[in-house]
C-alpha cells in the first residue's frame, strides 16, 4: 500500500511538472509601459483620453500569452493594445464583418479646414487631425517591430465571428468594445454571437463588453439612434448564452449622463458600462 501511494505522488508530481503555470495579470506598472509605447501611433494617444486604456487593461486582467478576439475590431485600437499587453508568444484575432459589396465605399473626407475641397485653402488651415492606422497596417507594424502578440484580421460575420481553429474552446479572452448596441439597428442575431463567443472561450475565460449605456426599460431600442443600450438588457442577453457576470467597471460611468441624446446635453462624456462575463 505504502508502495502504491508513492507511485500516485510521483505520477502526481510528474503531471504538475509538465503543466504550465498560468501567468499572472500585468500589473499597473507593466500597463502603463504598453501605453507608454512610442510605438503607438498619434490617432490612439488622442482616443487614450476617451477610452482610459490603463483602466481597462487592469479591468480585464490580461495576461502574457493569451490568446484572444476583438470582436468588430474596426481599425483595431482595441486589437492593438491587447496584443502589446499580451505581448509575444500571445495571438489576437480582429474580427469585422464582410463588406456589403451593394453599398459604395465612403468617399475621402474634405480636408481639414476646408468643407469644399475644389474651394481656395482658407489663409490659416486648422490642424490635421492624426492620420488613422487599419487593423492591416497595426498586424504587420506590430509584427515588424516584434514587440506584441500575433494580430490575424479575420472576416467574419458577427453571428459567427470566431475562426475555426479557436472555435471550440480555445480563446482566453473575447472583447467586443462600444457596438454591441450597434448589432440591434444591423440585425444581428446576437444570441448567436453569444454563444459562438461562449463555446470558443476555455472554462474560466472571459468575455468583456463596454458600451454606451441607455436609459432604463429602453432595451436595445435606441440603437440606431442615441447609440445606447439598456445594461440590464445587455446583461441578460449575454448572460442566457451561459455566462456569469464576474465584474462591473465604473471607471467610465457618469451618473450625470441624463442618457436622452445620442451626444449629452450639457456636454459631458458619456455613461458607459463595462461588464466582464466569465465562461464558467
Amino acid at each position: 500500500m505504502k508502495r502504491a501511494r508513492i507511485g500516485l505522488l510521483a505520477v502526481a508530481l510528474g503531471c504538475a511538472g509538465v503543466m504550465p503555470a498560468v501567468a499572472q495579470s500585468l500589473s499597473a506598472a507593466q500597463i502603463a509601459q504598453v501605453i507608454a509605447s512610442p510605438e503607438r501611433s498619434a490617432a490612439d494617444r488622442t482616443n487614450d483620453i476617451r477610452r482610459k486604456p490603463a483602466d481597462m487593461l487592469g479591468f480585464i486582467g490580461i495576461r502574457p500569452g493569451m490568446v484572444a478576439l476583438d470582436v468588430s475590431a474596426a481599425g483595431g485600437y482595441t486589437t492593438e493594445l491587447i496584443a502589446r499587453a499580451i505581448g509575444v508568444g500571445g495571438t489576437v484575432y480582429g474580427q469585422n464583418r464582410p463588406r456589403d459589396p451593394a453599398k459604395p465605399l465612403p468617399a475621402p473626407a474634405a480636408p481639414e479646414g476646408n468643407a469644399n475641397p475644389t474651394a481656395a485653402a482658407a489663409p490659416v488651415a486648422a490642424a490635421p487631425r492624426p492620420p488613422a492606422v487599419s487593423l492591416v497596417d497595426r498586424a504587420a507594424n506590430l509584427a515588424k517591430a516584434g514587440s506584441g502578440a500575433v494580430i490575424l484580421p479575420v472576416t467574419r460575420p458577427f453571428e459567427d465571428p470566431v475562426p475555426a481553429e479557436v472555435a471550440e474552446g480555445k480563446l482566453d479572452l473575447v472583447a467586443l468594445m462600444f457596438n454591441y448596441h450597434d448589432l440591434g439597428w444591423m440585425g444581428v442575431d446576437r444570441a448567436a454571437m453569444n454563444r459562438a463567443v461562449f463555446r470558443a472561450l476555455k472554462p474560466g475565460g472571459m468575455f468583456v463588453i463596454a458600451d454606451h449605456a441607455g436609459r432604463p426599460g429602453t432595451g436595445i431600442t435606441e440603437s440606431g439612434t442615441l447609440h445606447r443600450i439598456e445594461p440590464a438588457f445587455l446583461r441578460r442577453e449575454v448572460e442566457a448564452a451561459g455566462f456569469r457576470l464576474a465584474a462591473e467597471g465604473s471607471f467610465l460611468a457618469n451618473p450625470n449622463d441624463p442618457k436622452d441624446k445620442n451626444t449629452p446635453d450639457p456636454a459631458q462624456p458619456k455613461d458607459e458600462l463595462v461588464f466582464k462575463f466569465v465562461k464558467p
